[in-house]
């Protein structure tokens, strides 16, 4: 069981001092995780990793229980996930005409600043997704959103590597087809 594992099972079990223990180790994970996904960004961009983190920490925080490394995990990248939408929505602008271009699902994130409109998109693809498959919308969320690489995911959601492999496959076909549908 992980440090970080232990310390949330003792911060919900009421313990404040491995409450306080818990943020310097979540921060730095969570900051590592922002760092991934704003590193695609270009110079220059309002939105850097600290302020991403903080954002997404803030909305964390509070009333809410997690069972664990991987629901807290699912939580951040949630979050970081709103956090990104959230900004595209407010720098909306309108969609560009023209024909189909190939998206690579894994800079989306990044392109978030430039491209509101495509973050906006994903995010609805992957709400229509987690209706047909929560697992498999959960596992594109952790890669895509929280940088987490398809052996981290299967780890945090406490699946085999191979069920985390087939649901990131199932999910990353079935985004590109939605995606394709809403140029």
């Amino acid at each position: 069981m992980s440090k970080v594992t232990q310390l949330l099972e003792a911060a919900q079990a009421g313990d404040r001092l491995a409450a306080a223990e818990l943020l310097p180790l979540v921060y730095e994970e969570l900051r590592k995780l922002a760092v991934v996904r704003i590193s695609a960004e270009s110079p220059g961009q309002t939105l850097n990793a600290t302020a991403l983190v903080h954002e997404a920490y803030l909305r964390l925080v509070g009333d809410q229980q997690f069972d664990g490394r991987g629901h807290f995990f699912a939580a951040a990248a949630e979050s970081m996930r709103r956090v990104l939408v959230d900004r595209a929505r407010g720098k909306a602008r309108l969609k560009r005409g023209g024909g189909y271009t190939q998206i690579d699902l894994k800079e989306i994130p990044g392109r978030a600043e430039q491209e509101p409109d495509l973050i906006l998109t994903l995010d609805e693809c992957l709400s229509k997704l987690a209706i047909e498959d929560a697992i498999a919308a959960n596992v594109a969320q952790l890669h895509l959103f929280a940088g987490l690489s398809v052996d981290d995911v299967a780890q945090t959601l406490n699946i085999s590597r191979a069920t985390a492999y087939r649901n990131w496959t199932y999910a990353r076909a079935w985004l590109q087809d939605a995606l394709s549908e809403n140029p």
